[in-house]
């Protein structure tokens, strides 16, 4: 039985009564197609990938050509689960016009089914305008990875009672103009529970506690396999990682060794046909038969 496709109305008819959103980034059709197996719910191309696929310090250096390459290899991986593609730095901050357009060319180009993008008051019109031309927006508050350098780094926010309201105000600008979810990042989990009874459409935490309609992760972080960096809100699910390294530093010993590859790797010997049989004439008799070919 085919597993039920993963929709907007899906989505949102789980908002309070779940189960709760399980949500992961992918960035390949291989990673993908084994989140899919697993019962991921949404899957996000990150502009993340700025960091954990192209080793940058930061996600402003992705580009909405990359986010779409990336998009098209998990959508070959994926059937069940929600496609969802960041928009990256740039893309959408500009102009309303300009969002329209760069959400159209993920879709187009990057086969996803949704975009996201971060921000609040200041971006709810471009939303509105994505959302009036057909585009799916899911949108972020709190610890927007963007504005990395206005908050002076990767930083909790809403600690303070008027930043707190700013950001639930954002949420509810997001809602109004069209969203249809909310990722809620580095925030404190009162306030995470606050906007999401706040608010009629489902919030996906990421460091904003329990009290969320779902959760997200980078894969990378929560497989282990980022070793840079250890956020406090993420929680190792295996340690990948170090698996990787020791079963390759395994493959590299037995390969010096000339271990690998053993006889079970290897094929067998070629069956080699003497010339004249493979040049369709009569075999010659052994040494001492004294004819050849039958004459004319």
């Amino acid at each position: 039985m085919t597993p039920k496709k993963i929709t907007v109305p899906v989505l949102r008819a789980r908002k309070g009564k779940g189960p709760r959103i399980a949500m992961l980034t992918a960035y390949d059709a291989t990673m993908s197609r084994l989140y899919d197996e697993a019962g991921v719910d949404v899957l996000l191309v990150g502009d993340s990938l700025g960091m954990v696929v192209q080793g940058q310090p930061h996600t402003l250096g992705v580009t909405l050509e990359e986010i779409a390459y990336h998009g098209r290899a998990v959508a070959r991986g994926a059937s069940r689960a929600h496609l969802v593609g960041d928009m990256p730095f740039m893309s959408f901050q500009v102009s309303a016009d300009e969002s329209v357009r760069n959400a159209g060319y993920l879709l187009k180009h990057g086969a996803f089914e949704a975009v996201k993008l971060e921000g609040g008051v200041d971006v709810a019109e471009h939303v509105r305008r994505i959302v009036a031309a057909g585009i799916p927006v899911m949108g972020h508050v709190g610890l927007t990875p963007q504005s990395v350098h206005a908050m002076g780094g990767f930083r909790v926010q809403g600690k303070t009672d008027d930043a707190a309201q700013r950001i639930l105000a954002d949420a509810k600008a997001l809602e109004s103009a069209g969203a249809y979810a909310i990722v809620l990042e580095g925030i404190p989990s009162d306030l995470a529970r606050k906007i999401t009874l706040a608010v009629d459409v489902p919030t996906i935490g990421i460091g904003a506690g329990v009290g969320c309609d779902g959760q997200v992760l980078v894969s990378y972080d929560m497989l282990g396999m980022f070793r840079d960096i250890r956020p406090k809100f993420v929680k190792r699910y295996g340690e990948h990682g170090d698996a990787i390294v020791a079963s390759v530093a395994r493959y590299v010993s037995e390969v010096q060794a000339g271990d690998f590859p053993g006889p079970e790797h290897s094929f067998g010997e070629v069956q080699v046909k003497p010339a004249a049989e493979a040049t369709g004439q009569a075999a010659l008799p052994s040494a001492g038969g004294g004819y050849g070919p039958a004459d004319s």
